[in-house]
């Protein structure tokens, strides 16, 4: 367009053309280094070490590991000598048992009133189970007033009188078998009366 042409155009009230705008030249940019990694980053899916030399924050310090060793031992320790002191205990208390049932065996040598032609089977109860003892009328009246008692001896039941029984209570308090109280109701002992014997064949 020459200029006296453009000149008429504006006379007439035409703007001249903008001119296009001049975009700025972008620098390229500067590769990263750290094989593409802003300095200071990590890359993804590690994660950064939380203490010096790469120790995790949560795991247990040497001194809390000693510390919970020493626990275990302690109790360890204890463990066995509450075990050594419960078997000295047993041990201690089946010696005095022995000891106790021979000095019973000795009390009541050659003092047992049992008679061989006994026919009246005499029951009581002993050690949770019914027994028997054999006796004969007068020893049965006897027995059920006190007189007489029953120990027990090596699976052997032994008829005493009221002194030796309580003797015998005294060394070895197990081993009294049958005592009767003569002033307790006929109801505590249903056996004592022989109406209410219960037959030499039933099996218990």
């Amino acid at each position: 367009m020459t200029d006296s042409l453009r000149d008429q155009l504006l006379g007439l009230g035409f703007k001249p053309a903008p001119k296009p705008e001049r975009k700025p030249e972008r620098k390229p940019e500067r590769k990263q280094e750290h094989g593409g990694r802003r300095p200071g980053t990590q890359p993804a899916g590690k994660a950064a070490p939380a203490g010096k030399g790469g120790e995790r924050r949560n795991m247990p310090q040497p001194r809390a590991q000693m510390d919970l060793g020493k626990a275990y031992a302690l109790r360890a320790q204890q463990e066995k000598q509450e075990r050594i002191e419960a078997e000295r205990l047993k041990q201690e208390q089946a010696r005095q048992r022995r000891e106790a049932k021979a000095r019973l065996a000795e009390l009541l040598q050659g003092k047992a009133l049992n008679d061989p032609a006994a026919d009246i089977a005499r029951h009581f109860e002993y050690g949770g189970k019914i027994k028997r003892i054999h006796v004969t009328e007068a020893q049965l009246k006897a027995l059920n007033a006190g007189e007489l008692g029953v120990v027990q001896l090596d699976g052997r039941y032994l008829l005493v009188d009221a002194a030796l029984l309580a003797e015998a209570e005294t060394v070895f308090p197990p081993a009294v078998a049958l005592k009767v109280d003569p002033s307790a109701p006929p109801a505590d002992d249903p056996y004592a009366d022989p109406r209410y014997q219960v037959p030499d064949d039933l099996v218990w």
